[in-house]
């Protein structure tokens, strides 16, 4: 509606008119009845949508867009909940500066595909995002976001919380910065807590704030770039508070919690060093106490843990495991060779980047099945050739032990050896593919492994046998891994429903792999026949590949062969090849296709009649997590 330029034309119109020269000013009252008189006050209430329906908390809302008045002709307003009984945070980004890694960087063409910056927020329960801008050395920041202060049950709902109980609530606004390239692959540029409570001490309620953004991992102690942020309180306040409150509470908090760090510290030198005196051997093992997050700040690994609810949005412990192994891995990136750069992300970080380390995916997984009920623990030790890898463990109530493999989704049972029996009695065989544990741990508690061996195979896994591992003491590990038991620890966000429509995708990579295989046929000498029946025939075969991998059940295979007897005639033969990817981007899935013998064969088949027919199926999981299916397939007639 470009409110603002109207009201500031009539403004000037008004004074000039109304103002006589005897007259040096207009009151309020006068204004607004201009405004009245010219029927922009209607218009910006129309314009408004209040809704007052409360959403039920258990929905995980899907990152809110944020909320500001939008040209009627482009979009449609999206409907934003504000109650006016309620106390919000209005968080505007106006824009970027000294983002010197893009010094250089061109100003794109429009239309040209560009690398964007996309800003994600977290504050109480609620996620935002930012509209994608181009990466520059003064990114184009312009977004606001509404945060409402007042959730959970913080004392009486029905009144609006005052400057006092704001300045009680020491959750930050966790922003993570994300770049997008050209080829969508995203990277991790900045983690920052801000502190927004400074708004209560400032004049008319509100702050300007520059705000400098550190990079991560190695370069967490490198400046990567400038936000300006203007804070706001709406409704405003009252009454606020003196600057020098403000800052008291602040400091009290901050020496509270370095407080009790350091008696954790303690308590953590005191406990290691009773473990190393059970066996000298104790100091090769892989007990990880403390584990560095995306900004180099060393934490207690439970605080990394918390049971975390999927509202509707995941069904079955198995769905989780599917969800956190179609999150992509990466190793944390490290500058030059040598050791494995080791880094930690806090959750926001890690949903936002939708890839990490295989600690992240481990964390994630068990802070869901914690949410469901189990009883699960992470798992740090080593896999072949000693590489350091963290999994999931789940204890049943009869006494079964459960592995979870977080990156490939995999359950074994776990049975262990026992290495006093006769050489002649039979033991079983393990299928997992873990060498040796240190330690367990999850949000409550903490074990070391002091068993003779730390082989996993050996291993037995009754955690209350203090001979067979060393408990840290849970009250310890509360003091500062319990949510709010210290003001740094980052807040749990929630999961966010997916925002990709799964046919448009399906269909827009099927597209795109028909004209690349046309392409890399004719480059051949080959022509293409497509037979869009067989292609649609593959459908049932992709959708029991995804349920097998959810469920670990099989199911409908015998249609879909019947199916394909019916459609291939006699004297013909019929090549199918599956294969399961969890990125998008249609090109880099060809050309790994292309590295299989059998794809490539079905790609490149020469003979009579040749028919071929490609399938893709995209299965949607939260935030924007997905499976994606390819399934190439050819029939031709077989003349021998």
């Amino acid at each position: 509606m470009d409110v603002h330029g109207r009201i500031r034309e009539i403004l000037a119109e008004t004074i000039r008119e109304e103002l006589a020269p005897d007259q040096q000013q207009l009151s309020t009252e006068d204004l607004i009845k201009a405004l009245k008189r010219r029927g922009i006050i209607d218009d910006v209430m129309k314009e408004l949508n209040f809704v007052t329906d409360n959403v039920d908390q258990e929905l995980p809302s899907s990152p809110k867009q944020p909320v500001c008045f939008t040209d009627r002709q482009s979009t449609l307003l999206k409907k934003t909940n504000i109650d006016p009984t309620r106390r919000y945070l209005y968080l505007q980004v106006l824009g970027g500066k000294a983002f010197l890694e893009h010094l250089q960087e061109p100003e794109p063409l429009p239309g040209q595909a560009c690398s964007t910056f996309t800003l994600c927020l977290h504050f109480r329960n609620q996620r935002f995002r930012s509209k994608p801008v181009p990466c520059a050395c003064e990114p184009d920041f312009h977004d606001g976001f509404l945060l409402e202060v007042h959730r959970e049950n913080l004392g009486d709902g029905t009144r609006m919380a005052d400057s006092t109980t704001m300045l009680s609530i020491s959750d930050p606004v966790h922003m993570v910065l994300i770049k997008t390239d050209i080829f969508a692959e995203t990277t991790l540029v900045a983690s920052y807590f801000l502190e927004w409570r400074s708004v209560l001490g400032s004049e008319n309620g509100v702050t300007n704030l520059t705000v400098e953004l550190m990079g991560v991992g190695t370069e967490s102690k490198v400046s990567v770039g400038i936000l300006n942020i203007k804070l706001e309180m709406y409704p405003p306040l009252n009454q606020t508070l003196s600057q020098e409150v403000v800052n008291t509470q602040l400091a009290l908090e901050r020496q509270k919690t370095a407080e009790k760090e350091r008696l954790f510290l303690v308590y953590a030198k005191q406990w290691w060093r009773e473990y190393l005196q059970i066996r000298p051997s104790h100091n090769s093992r892989l007990v990880k106490i403390f584990a560095q997050d995306e900004n180099g700040i060393n934490r207690p690994v439970c605080s990394y843990v918390k049971p975390l609810r999927a509202g509707r949005l995941l069904d079955t412990p198995r769905q989780a495991a599917r969800f956190v192994n179609v999150l992509g891995y990466e190793r944390a990136p490290v500058i030059g060779g040598g050791g494995k750069q080791e880094q930690w992300c806090t959750l926001l970080a890690f949903l936002c980047r939708n890839k990490g380390d295989c600690e992240d995916h481990a964390n994630l997984l068990c802070s869901l099945l914690l949410g469901y009920g189990l009883e699960a623990f992470v798992c740090v030790g080593t896999k072949a050739k000693g590489v350091p890898h963290a999994w999931v463990m789940t204890c049943g109530t009869d006494g079964t032990v459960t592995f979870w493999d977080s990156l490939t989704g995999h359950r074994y049972l776990h049975k262990p050896i026992n290495p006093d029996e006769p050489p002649a009695a039979e033991q079983p065989k393990p299928l997992y593919p873990y060498r040796t544990i240190g330690c367990v741990f999850n949000h409550q508690t903490f074990l070391g492994n002091c068993q003779p061996s730390d082989s996993v195979e050996t291993c037995v896994f009754d955690l209350n046998d203090e001979s067979k591992w060393k408990p840290m003491n849970e009250e310890a590990v509360k003091s500062v891994c319990a949510p709010g038991a210290t003001t740094s620890l980052p807040p749990f966000p929630p999961l966010c429903a997916s925002t990709i429509d799964a046919s448009v995708t399906s269909n827009e990579i099927e597209m795109q792999l028909r004209l690349l295989v046309s392409e890399h046929r004719k480059d051949l000498g080959l022509t293409t026949v497509w037979e869009d029946q067989l292609s649609y025939l593959l459908s049932p075969a992709l959708a029991s590949y995804e349920f097998e991998r959810t469920t670990s059940i099989s199911a409908g295979n015998e249609e879909f062969q019947d199916a394909i007897r019916r459609a291939v005639p006699d004297g013909h033969t019929f090549k199918g090849f599956p294969i399961h990817f969890v990125y998008r981007n249609a090109r880099r899935a060809f050309a790994t296709c292309l590295r299989s013998p059998f794809c490539e064969e079905i790609i490149c088949c020469r003979g009579d009649q040749v028919r071929l027919a490609v399938r893709v199926r995209v299965f949607t999981y939260p935030e924007s997590a997905c499976a994606v299916w390819i399934m190439f397939a050819c029939k031709y007639r077989s003349v021998l």
